[in-house]
């Protein structure tokens, strides 16, 4: 069954968690309970543009055959949430799943306060109904701190205490991630800064062009490290980032996050506010992939945003992200493979699991457009670089639709496409995620050029129900 009724828009997603219509952006609260995942999202129901922020709501059993909830959280008239419910995680309490998230009030400047809603019924493994608190547990930053941005509470926990991260940007410029000890989530006591932009690991990073960080999510690794990814706003959406790092203990309960090091977390340019569900054995990952074209063709189609194939994200031994699709995504696998060789031109479906191999510097053709144009990705082991090159598919955004080359050791390549949803995984070492809308007369043909090239696709489908 699709995730979502068919569109007419050929470049809508069809195997990607999205709304039926309207707007989406972050990903929320992923959440394992009684046997399903559960995943919420930020959703405008009567709109494709950013605004009357809801809680949207699916669930499933094997990470590809989701199933459409009513919306989780909506906005209440008069309370701390009147203009959004805004991003945050979703925890088990005590036996009740409890959505920890960001409410804003018609008087928001940039600072929200921390909300709580708990599922009416746990028993539900659908947990279809939730009931906001009326009262915020955290109304607002610390006085002393000069901060003007403060959102997207995550909450985890480390000697055997749970914890709460905010993003934060301060007056100066600077952006930081707040600690809050928060065992029990009625009652929330600031615990100090995480860490900040002044980190000379971050700032090695990231560079300085950050005033704020969102949607801070953490996750464990098995070898001890920690990972904490940050989304990067320097007065809007920007890219996102990770450090890799150890939680060290200071005072008698406060906790800092030490990094060794970091980076870019996704390359491309149309991924943004990742979240994080761990896992016993793993760590799971889904980014909002926003659209890259005029708000007039999206008012025409009437649907804005989509989230990403969930991704399994761990380290490297020199502290560098590890990121593969996740293995579920092979359900959606045809029975037989479109292509098993690189000796023939082969047309491409408008969903498909490519993975090629190389040896030597190898050109992956995706694309030909009317004027001969290519969207290609050149894999260059020697060079021990990925180039993804749109060649003349526009995309709107500050930065443009040039080339994108990504330094990494790998000779191989998985390239997930559905409609314009474009995820590149550069070995288990990067990832691409770009949209690329096609147009009527452009050619969707699989050509491969190298030598000693291995090359698989697989057409995907929307699985059948057992």
């Amino acid at each position: 069954m699709s995730l979502t009724a068919q569109s007419p828009d050929p470049s809508a997603p069809r195997l990607r968690v999205r709304p039926p219509a309207n707007w989406i952006n972050d990903p929320n609260g992923p959440f394992r309970w009684r046997g399903r995942h559960h995943l919420f999202y930020q959703h405008n129901p009567a709109a494709p543009v950013h605004s009357n922020v809801h809680w949207g709501h699916v669930s499933s059993a094997d990470l590809v055959r989701w199933e459409h909830h009513p919306i989780a959280l909506t906005p209440t008239p008069g309370g701390p949430d009147e203009a959004g419910c805004w991003s945050g995680c979703v925890v088990d309490d005590d036996g009740t799943p409890t959505a920890v998230y960001t409410g804003v009030d018609r008087h928001h400047t940039g600072l929200g306060s921390i909300c709580l809603a708990r599922a009416v019924v746990p028993e539900d493994e659908t947990l279809t109904d939730w009931k906001p608190l009326p009262t915020p547990v955290v109304s607002g930053p610390p006085a002393d701190l000069d901060v003007v941005m403060f959102r997207d509470p995550f909450v985890f926990r480390c000697g055997g205490r749970r914890w709460a991260l905010v993003g934060a940007g301060h007056a100066d410029g600077t952006p930081s991630v707040l600690l809050y000890d928060c065992d029990d989530l009625a009652d929330w006591r600031f615990a100090g800064v995480f860490l900040d932009g002044n980190d000379p690991v971050a700032a090695d990073a990231f560079g300085d062009g950050a005033v704020g960080w969102e949607c801070p999510q953490l996750y464990s690794t098995a070898g001890g490290d920690w990972v904490l990814v940050l989304s990067l706003w320097d007065g809007h959406p920007c890219t996102t980032g990770y450090l890799t790092g150890r939680l060290e203990h200071y005072g008698e309960a406060e906790l800092c996050f030490a990094a060794r090091t970091g980076g870019r977390l996704d390359h491309g340019r149309d991924f943004y506010a990742p979240a994080v569900l761990q896992e016993p054995d793993r760590a799971l990952m889904w980014g909002w992939s926003w659209e890259a074209r005029e708000q007039g063709e999206v008012d025409r189609v009437g649907w804005a945003g989509v989230l990403t194939a969930p991704r399994v994200v761990d380290v490297h031994p020199d502290g560098t992200l590890r990121v593969v699709p996740a293995p579920e995504l092979e359900l959606l696998r045809a029975a037989e493979p479109f292509a098993t060789s690189a000796d023939r031109r082969t047309a491409l479906p408008e969903a498909y699991d490519l993975t090629v191999t190389a040896s030597g510097r190898t050109t992956v053709s995706l694309l030909r457009s009317a004027s001969g144009a290519e969207l290609t990705v050149v894999v260059d082991p020697d060079d021990g670089t990925v180039t993804l090159d749109r060649g003349d598919w526009p995309r709107t955004g500050r930065e443009g639709s040039g080339p994108i080359v990504v330094r990494a050791p790998a000779g191989e390549v998985r390239i997930l496409v559905d409609g314009s949803l474009f995820e590149l995984f550069v070995g288990d070492r990067a990832t691409v995620t770009e949209r690329v809308y096609r147009r009527p007369d452009d050619v969707a043909e699989l050509v491969v050029t190298g030598a000693s090239i291995a090359v698989t696709g697989w057409e995907l489908v929307p699985p059948t129900r057992d």
